[in-house]
């Protein structure tokens, strides 16, 4: 994600290097920089030189202090303005109704079903909601099956009615269903077109009329760029929606759309989603993406996303055993499955400062922890609780078990064993209490 942009956006800054102060001579040579790049990535150039322009007002003549140089001042200015351009702040999302209702808008193929999936199974898991799906997609059968699949891969219900053709009516029933059902929030799939036409507007926009929807999101492609915002200017003329959704961030984006949108319908981006499993949706924060845009890494959401899926009881129970150097394979094994869970493993790295522009080139993908799981598999109960019992003989074993070679398994097994030392290391520098000060003892 945006990795093209960063690298320019890095190439402009070192204009400053080594500057004792930001002149308009290094200044105009870092913003016509900072220009090209935006333009490469499928900014509009009227929005990208109003952007920079701002920058270079900012920049002019301020003055290094407290030995900051003059490149992590322009960093500093171009994220706030990168922020403000985006937004500003996170926007906030409407789900109280009785039931609420969200219309999903867009074009076929900018995953709208995809997403009203995983909308639905953000605000079930994360929100406490009791959330309803509605395929009001009358013309393709396939994306009625395939939000009914979704339902039932993530516990929700779907209304479906597959011999009416009025998406209207469907609308009208799925809200009276949910009702009666005690569902509190109704998220309505309508139908996409290759193109913008006025029937398909038409549709949409008397949906619209007949719900009285609390929120209005249009989802679109990323990866369409410049294109993506001309389409949802169109879209926004006649809907005047409530939110934008940013699909397939993790494909080959230039960041053109997430960087334009909202300056160009002024309507706030609210989601953000990448891949197909369901957890990967995010709330938009302005922020945390220009900080991303520009290589600082995005700390707070990797926090969070960690958070979520490791509880404080794990890490009491955690805690204790690295406390007595008994942390074992076991132990690893369920780390990897939680740390899978967190999403997509290279999206993930790119959240930790400096090494997002570091492993741009790098495959990394969601079988990377396979071999390794593979391995602590072939193990006996016994072996994982006490991996000191893993003399040659079992290491063979277990290799031919996972159908590595036992190069491998000596590899991995010197790497735990370090990681252990290293542990040992913290521990005795008492860094757990440091690091988890509130915790009980």
């Amino acid at each position: 994600m945006f990795n093209s942009l960063q690298e320019k956006l890095e190439s402009a800054f070192k204009n400053l290097k080594g500057q004792g102060r930001i002149t308009e001579i290094n200044v105009a040579s870092t913003v016509k920089d900072i220009r090209r790049a935006l333009v490469d990535a499928d900014v509009n150039y009227k929005i990208a030189k109003e952007f920079t322009d701002k920058i270079k007002d900012t920049a002019m003549g301020e003055k290094v202090i407290n030995a900051i140089s003059p490149g992590q001042l322009m960093i500093k200015i171009v994220k706030d303005e990168l922020t403000e351009l985006m937004g500003g702040a996170e926007a906030g999302f409407n789900a109280k109704g009785n039931p609420a209702v969200i219309l999903i808008a867009g074009l076929q193929g900018s995953g709208k079903t995809t997403f009203s999936g995983k909308l639905a199974n953000y605000l079930k898991s994360k929100k406490g909601f009791s959330p309803m799906l509605v395929a009001a997609d009358i013309y393709r059968p396939a994306a009625m099956e395939q939000l009914r699949v979704l339902g039932e891969q993530i516990g929700v219900d779907v209304h479906l009615e597959l011999e009416n053709k009025d998406a209207v009516s469907i609308a009208q029933n799925a809200v009276k269903e949910a009702k009666s059902k005690n569902k509190n929030v109704v998220i309505i799939d309508t139908a996409g077109r290759l193109a913008i036409d006025e029937a398909m507007m038409t549709e949409v926009a008397d949906i619209r009329n007949a719900v009285n929807p609390q929120e209005i999101l249009f989802v679109v492609d990323s990866m369409t760029g410049q294109d993506a915002v001309n389409t949802a200017k169109a879209f926004n003329d006649r809907l005047d929606f409530t939110g934008v959704v940013l699909t397939k961030l993790d494909g080959d984006t230039r960041g053109g759309a997430a960087l334009s949108i909202k300056y160009t319908v002024n309507k706030p981006i609210k989601f953000i989603s990448s891949g197909e499993k369901m957890e990967t949706l995010d709330v938009f924060y302005p922020e945390r993406m220009a900080q991303r845009i520009l290589g600082m890494g995005d700390i707070t959401s990797l926090v969070e996303k960690a958070q979520e899926q490791f509880n404080e009881e794990q890490a009491k129970k955690l805690e204790s055993k690295i406390r007595k150097n008994k942390f074992d394979f076991a132990d690893f094994k369920m780390q990897l499955e939680q740390i899978k869970k967190m999403g997509n493993m290279k999206d993930l790295l790119g959240m930790i400062p400096g090494v997002g522009s570091k492993i741009k080139d790098l495959e990394v993908n969601d079988d990377s922890f396979k071999g390794i799981e593979a391995m602590i598999n072939s193990m006996t109960p016994e072996e994982r609780s006490n991996p000191d019992l893993i003399d040659g003989s079992r290491r063979k074993r277990i290799a031919k078990g996972a159908g590595k070679d036992i190069a491998e398994v000596n590899a991995f097994m010197k790497q735990f064993d370090q990681m252990r030392d290293m542990m040992k290391g913290m521990n005795k520098m008492n860094m757990f209490g440091k690091m988890m000060p509130g915790m009980k003892r």
